[in-house]
Formats: C-alpha cells, sequence, structure tokens
C-alpha cells in the first residue's frame, strides 16, 4: 500500500512563456515515470493536449488516446475553477495512486498559483498528494523588454474590458504574483538574449523572490530533471505565507476569451505562416496554437504563435488511421470568425479533400 504522498510540479507563466515546451522536454525525459498531466487552457479546443500526445503521452503505441494519463481542463482559468475543475480530476487521480508515480499541471497564461496551490490542503488531496514545487516560467526578451509578456498592452486590455471583474490589477501585479509563489524560476529563452539584458531580468527578478527561490536560464524549457522534478518542498505547507495582490479577494474572475478553432484538409506551408502573419497584424489574437497537414511530409507540423512571433517543427508521424488534416484554435479579443476561415482557406492545397 502507497504510503508516501504523490508529487505534483505546477508549472505557471504568461501566455508564451514556455510552459508547455517545458512539460515537453520533462516527458521526453521522464525515463519511465508514470506522469499523470493535467492542461488548462481558455478555448474549447485542448491543442496543448494534442502537443502532449505527439510525444507519446496520453496514447498507447497505436496512438489512441488512454483514461487517466492526461487530463484538459477547458472551461476556464484553472484558479477560477478549482472546485468546479480541479478538484474532481484529483479524485480520480486518486482512486488510480497506484499506478502514478508524479502529476504535472500547466496552468493557464493568467492563472494566479496561489489558490491551486491552496486547494492541495483539501481533505480527499491532502492525503495523496503534495505540492513538490511551483515552478514559473519567465520569457526572457519579453522582460527584458520592459513587458511581461508578448502584447502585454492587448493582454491587459483584455483583462480591464469587462466592467464586472472583481479585481482590475495591472499585468505586473498578476506577473509578481506567479513569481510570489514560485519555488524554481525558468529564465527562458535567454538564448534570444544578451548578458546584459539577462542580468536585468534576473535583478527584476530576485527582488520578488526569496534568496532561497533559484533562478536558472533556459534555451526551450531544456534543464535536468534532477533540477525539475522532486525538489520536495510540500508548497502547500507554506503557500499561506507568501504575500500576493489577491490575499484579500474571496475570488476573482478574468475576462473572456474569444477562442475560434479552425479545421482544414492539407495546407501550403509558406502560404498558411504568411496568413497567420497577416491576421496577426489585423485582429487582436494574443495566441495561436495547433498543427498542420503539408503535402508530401509524413509527419505533423506543429505551429505555435505569440504576437508576430511563430515557432513550428515536424512533432510526430501522421498515425496509419489517422486523418491528415490542420486544426488550429486561435486565441484572442473580439476575434473576426469569418475573416480567419476566409483567410486561412488561401492556404489549402487546390483539390485537397476537407
Amino acid at each position: 500500500m502507497q504510503t508516501t504522498k504523490i508529487p505534483a510540479t505546477i508549472v505557471t507563466g504568461f501566455l508564451g512563456s514556455g510552459k508547455t515546451t517545458l512539460l515537453r522536454h520533462i516527458l521526453q525525459n521522464a525515463g519511465g515515470l508514470r506522469i499523470a498531466v493535467i492542461v488548462n487552457e481558455f478555448g474549447e479546443l485542448g491543442i496543448d493536449g494534442e502537443i502532449l500526445r505527439g510525444c507519446g503521452i496520453g496514447c498507447d503505441d497505436e496512438g489512441n488516446a488512454t483514461d487517466g494519463t492526461l487530463y484538459e481542463l477547458a472551461n476556464g482559468c484553472m484558479c477560477c475553477t478549482v472546485q468546479e475543475e480541479f478538484f474532481p480530476v484529483m479524485q480520480k487521480l486518486a482512486e488510480m495512486r497506484d499506478r502514478i508515480d508524479a502529476v504535472l499541471i500547466e496552468t493557464s497564461g493568467l492563472a494566479l498559483p496561489k489558490p491551486l496551490v491552496q486547494a492541495f490542503q483539501w481533505p480527499g488531496i491532502a492525503n495523496v498528494f503534495t505540492v513538490d514545487s511551483v515552478v514559473t516560467v519567465v520569457d526572457g526578451p519579453a522582460a527584458a523588454s520592459g513587458q511581461f509578456a508578448e502584447n502585454p498592452v492587448a493582454v491587459d486590455a483584455q483583462r480591464r474590458a469587462d466592467p464586472n471583474l472583481d479585481h482590475d490589477s495591472p499585468l505586473h501585479e498578476l506577473f509578481e504574483d506567479q513569481l510570489s509563489a514560485a519555488d524554481l524560476v525558468v529564465l527562458n529563452k535567454t538564448d534570444l538574449m544578451d548578458d546584459a539584458a539577462r542580468n536585468s531580468v534576473e535583478a527584476l527578478i530576485r527582488g520578488e523572490i526569496p534568496a532561497e527561490v533559484k533562478i536558472v536560464s533556459a534555451t526551450e524549457g531544456r534543464l535536468p530533471l534532477a533540477l525539475l522534478l522532486g525538489q520536495g518542498r510540500a508548497a502547500e505547507t507554506t503557500i499561506n505565507l507568501r504575500q500576493s495582490h489577491h490575499d484579500h479577494e474571496e475570488d476573482h474572475d478574468h475576462d473572456d476569451f474569444d477562442s475560434v478553432v479552425v479545421k482544414l484538409p492539407q495546407v501550403d506551408r509558406d502560404r498558411l505562416l504568411a496568413q497567420l502573419e497577416q491576421l496577426v497584424a489585423q485582429q487582436t489574437i494574443y495566441r495561436i496554437k495547433g498543427f498542420a497537414a503539408i503535402p508530401g511530409k509524413p509527419m505533423r507540423l506543429l505551429v505555435q504563435g505569440v504576437g508576430r512571433r511563430f515557432d513550428q517543427h515536424f512533432d510526430r508521424r501522421w498515425n496509419t488511421a489517422e486523418v491528415q488534416r490542420t486544426e488550429l484554435v486561435f486565441i484572442g479579443a473580439d476575434l473576426d470568425e469569418a475573416a480567419l476561415r476566409a483567410a486561412l482557406n488561401n492556404a489549402v492545397i487546390e483539390g485537397a479533400a476537407a
């Protein structure tokens, strides 16, 4: 009978900071650890789940989804829906405790970590799980330029748009709250920074965290697993001592996101990227995530965009019985769905089956 608690690592950080990339790195190098994954995002399609499945997580040997490994919470910010969304998933995992070595949780970009960590004190969770650590991922180049996200003006405007918000905190306060909960800070994308910029951002971060919290630099989240896992912090036992900007609020809400999912057949790679760049310039798009089917290529093209920066690579082979299709999710404000679809249709290969 298992007597030790199952460690859970919570990964937080703004949209585009590299949280999913960090999770993918952990999973690809897990060395046989049985890891349950919880991903949380706004939008009706769990593209982050697709990315993780590309690593073989949540699938059997044939690429078919299996139960109990990957959970996607797509009905809102995890810090707002802890009781409704998160707790039932943890109950399911508790029933499988003999088959799980660790839990990885990726929060949404606007989530407050503290309420989630506090949830590990609840009966039914506290006797099975412990928060091994909270890992906060920081977008180095964005922070170096005086911003905290790729497009902070748009994100802040989106946060302020709802007159019914219980709090009206600027973006820097959320940045500080994500740091205040951290047991480890990953300064990501340092390959895009010079020494002066990195030192400046490290000084900024150091001013928001206790002396014992380490800051580590990374490119694409590539760090030793011995550093990321097994910290043994039991963060739920000390989280109430960590101050945040929202300690005296009973609840909080985030502004509504617009989410549009576009499904297409095979597309031309160059035309697709060109259309995406045009759409980002024309509409308030915070994030683009998905995959594309490219003619003559046996693998999916994974596409992720934050602001006007796009990352792309082929992540896995198409399965034999799998329909080779293109599927993209757009997260933003006041999205013009018709314009999105019309623009992307320009990238479809003529005669390709839908």
